[in-house]
C-alpha cells in the first residue's frame, strides 16, 4: 500500500442500517459504496479517509485497509507481521494498540495473535505498544487470511465534539442521523422531538438543515499517522459560513434538566439560532406554527414486562396528542416493542430492521401524513 494507490476504506455502521450508510455516502460523492454486513466499503486514498471522518453522519467508525496475507499458524503470522511495511502507515514516535479477532481460522487463538503483531510493531517499527494508545491496528483473520486496518476515527464518531452531558438513555448521533433519513429527512423541513432529552434529533438536523460538517469540532487518530498533510486538512476543514434556513427545530421534555442540557448542547454545537427548547409533557404539546414536518420521537421502553405494561398510557397520550394537533406532520418513532408503537394508534407502516441501540433492540415506526 503507497500513500496514493487507492485503497478499501471500510465505514461501519450499525448492521440493518448499511443502507441508509450507503446512500449517504452516494449523496457525498463517494465512489462506488458497497453495503456489506456491519457497513459500506468505498475505495479511495487518505483524503476520502479525512472527508469521511468529517462529513459522514452515519458511521461509528472509518477502518483504511492497509494490506492482508495469509497465515495458517502463529508462526507464519510472526514472520509476515515483521515483514509488513508498518513504517509505510504507522510512526515510530505514536503509540499503538491492536486488536486481533478470529473467525473460521486455524488461527483461532485471537489473544496470541495480537501479542504477535503487538510484538512485530514494537520490534520492527519501534512503536510504543499501549493499551489507550490514540492509533489501533485491527487485524481480522478470516478463513486463514489475515486483513489489516487501521482505524483512522480514534473516538468513535457520534462523539461529536459538542455534548458535555446527556440525558437518560440517550440516542448516539450516529443513528439519529440514519434514522432520520430512513424517515426520508432531507434537511428541507422543521423537525420537532417532544421527548427530546440532550437534544441528538433535534441538534442532527438543525445541522443538516444548515450544512454542517459533523466532524469539525474534534481530533481523529488519521492525524498521527505518516503522511498526514495538515495543511490539506486545515484547508478541507476549514469553516464554512452555514447555509442559510429560515426553518426552526423543536425540542420539549418534561424533564426541566433536559431541556437545560439540550440549549447548552446547541449552544456548542453552533445551531441555538435554529432551535427552540421548551419544558412541556407531551399532554400539554401543541403544533409549532410553521409548515408541518417530522415529528421524531425516542421515547422510553421498558426493559421488563411490568414497565412496557406502564408505558402502554404514556403512548396511547402520546398518539392521542399527535393524531389530534399535529395534520400534516409525519412521525418517526423507535422503540422495542411492536406492542408499545400499536398503543399511539398511529398509522405506522412495516417496521424497520431490528437495530442494536444500547443493548436492546430498536426498531424504527414510520407513519405518512397525518390526517
Amino acid at each position: 500500500m503507497t500513500q496514493h494507490a487507492p485503497f478499501d476504506i471500510f465505514l461501519v455502521t450499525a448492521p440493518g442500517l448499511e443502507a441508509m450508510l450507503c446512500a449517504e455516502l452516494v449523496e457525498k460523492g463517494f465512489a462506488e459504496p458497497v453495503a456489506q454486513s456491519g457497513g459500506v466499503t468505498i475505495k479511495g486514498g487518505w483524503p476520502d479517509v479525512w472527508r469521511a471522518n468529517l462529513e459522514i453522519r452515519g458511521a461509528s467508525r472509518v477502518l483504511a485497509r492497509i494490506g492482508s496475507f495469509h497465515a495458517v499458524h502463529l508462526s507464519q503470522l510472526d514472520k509476515l507481521a515483521r515483514r509488513f511495511p508498518w513504517g509505510d502507515i504507522l510512526r515510530p514516535d505514536v503509540p499503538v494498540r491492536v486488536d486481533a479477532s478470529s473467525k473460521r481460522s486455524k488461527i483461532y487463538h485471537a489473544g496470541a495473535a495480537t501479542q504477535r503483531i503487538e510484538t512485530a510493531i514494537r520490534e520492527e517499527l519501534g512503536a510504543e505498544i499501549s493499551a489507550d494508545a490514540a492509533v489501533q491496528v485491527r487485524a481480522r483473520l478470516e478463513d486463514n487470511l489475515c486483513t489489516l486496518s487501521i482505524d483512522t476515527s480514534g473516538e468513535l464518531l457520534h462523539k461529536r465534539g459538542y455534548k458535555q452531558a446527556v440525558a437518560k438513555a440517550p440516542m448516539r448521533e450516529t443513528l439519529a442521523a440514519l434514522f432520520l433519513r430512513q424517515c426520508g429527512y432531507d434537511g428541507t423541513g422543521p423537525v420537532l422531538d417532544p421527548m427530546c432529552g440532550s437534544g441528538t434529533f433535534i441538534i442532527e438536523a438543525a445541522e443538516i438543515a444548515a450544512g454542517l460538517a459533523p466532524g469539525r469540532s474534534r481530533e481523529f487518530a488519521f492525524e498521527h499517522l505518516v503522511g498526514f498533510d495538515r495543511a490539506a486538512w486545515d484547508k478541507m476543514r476549514a469553516p464554512r459560513a452555514p447555509r442559510t434556513t429560515d426553518l426552526r427545530f423543536y425540542g420539549s421534555d418534561r424533564d426541566a434538566g433536559a431541556i437545560r442540557v439540550a440549549r447548552d448542547n446547541a449552544e456548542r454545537a453552533g445551531v441555538s439560532h435554529l432551535t427552540q427548547f421548551q419544558q412541556c409533557p407531551v399532554s400539554e404539546l401543541e403544533a409549532p406554527d410553521c409548515k408541518p414536518g417530522l415529528v421524531m420521537i425516542n421515547p422510553p421502553y421498558g426493559t421488563r414486562i411490568g414497565n412496557k405494561t406502564a408505558l402502554q398510557g404514556l403512548y396511547r397520550g402520546l398518539g392521542k396528542t399527535l393524531m389530534t394537533r399535529f395534520a400534516g406532520w409525519r412521525v418517526g418513532l423507535v422503540t422495542t416493542e411492536v406492542s408499545l408503537a400499536k398503543a399511539t394508534r398511529l398509522p405506522f407502516g412495516a417496521p424497520g430492521p431490528y437495530i442494536d441501540h444500547g443493548g436492546l433492540k430498536v426498531r424504527l415506526f414510520v407513519t405518512g401524513v397525518l390526517e
